[in-house]
């Protein structure tokens, strides 16, 4: 969930050849794609951890709402939680309409999703704010490094579901404010968005480690141009960016 210029530096833009034509998968459109099983099979494997993903958001953000301190506060993030919902439906339906069962595809995400918010429970609003804006930007980006190797059909549906929801700009506002009228609080937040930034890339290599085609199309098998090196590489652009997040809100990385 990043402001215009918090943007992280990875390219949305497929991989493109010496004239800047799109090549291998993200040339084609799913229904060429989707004809090599394997590939089908890490779609249905992104979508479905994005769908939970999305599920698990709107769970959150509604819980944390609890914790708003004005009435303004809570209507506005209970209107970030139908965003997320909205999201998590456009994912669902593309499943169905792709064949595959929405639930069990999602099935074999929801223990580790799980596990990380249970790991990861905001103690107060504030704590709430800053996962949502570091914990979410961080799997958006890793969703984005993902998407800009698929075909056309998939890639524009994942790039338009990861979209603000308008959590970031609303976030390094109230964050900043807090830390203004009580630095003390800087401190206690850096040492929780580092806490959130570990387990986020945990979870990510877990998820990716743990399904077979998910894990062949990263480090090459099906992406154009991804290896392990690239890897690597991905994970250090997803890293810098936090980085920067963490600076608009006004906390050391």
């Amino acid at each position: 969930m990043e402001t215009p210029d918090e943007t992280p530096d990875a390219s949305t833009d497929a991989p493109a050849g010496p004239a800047g034509q799109h090549t291998g998968i993200a040339a084609r459109n799913w229904a060429e794609a989707s004809a090599d099983p394997q590939y089908r099979a890490a779609v249905v494997d992104l979508l479905g951890a994005l769908a939970y993903g999305e599920l698990a958001a709107f769970e959150r953000l509604a819980e944390d709402a609890k914790m708003a301190p004005t009435l303004e506060d809570k209507a506005e993030l209970a209107k970030m939680a139908s965003a997320e919902f909205h999201h998590f439906e456009r994912l669902r339906d593309r499943l169905s309409a792709i064949d595959a069962e929405p639930k069990t595809a999602m099935e074999p995400f929801a223990a580790a999703l799980d596990g990380f918010h249970r790991q990861t429970a905001p103690s107060d609003w504030l704590e709430g704010l800053v996962k949502a804006y570091v914990g979410d930007s961080i799997a958006s980006d890793f969703y984005r490094e993902v998407a800009v190797r698929l075909d056309s059909d998939t890639r524009d549906l994942v790039l338009q579901v990861l979209d603000d929801t308008g959590h970031a700009s609303f976030a390094v506002e109230k964050v900043r404010a807090a830390i203004e009228a009580d630095p003390r609080v800087g401190g206690r937040l850096a040492l929780w968005a580092r806490r959130l930034m570990g387990e986020a890339l945990s979870q990510a290599q877990r998820v990716v480690a743990e399904r077979d085609a998910l894990s062949t199309m990263l480090v090459g098998g099906l992406a154009d141009g991804f290896d392990l090196a690239e890897v690597g590489r991905m994970f250090s652009r997803i890293t810098e960016a936090h980085t920067k997040r963490m600076a608009a809100l006004g906390l050391a990385a």
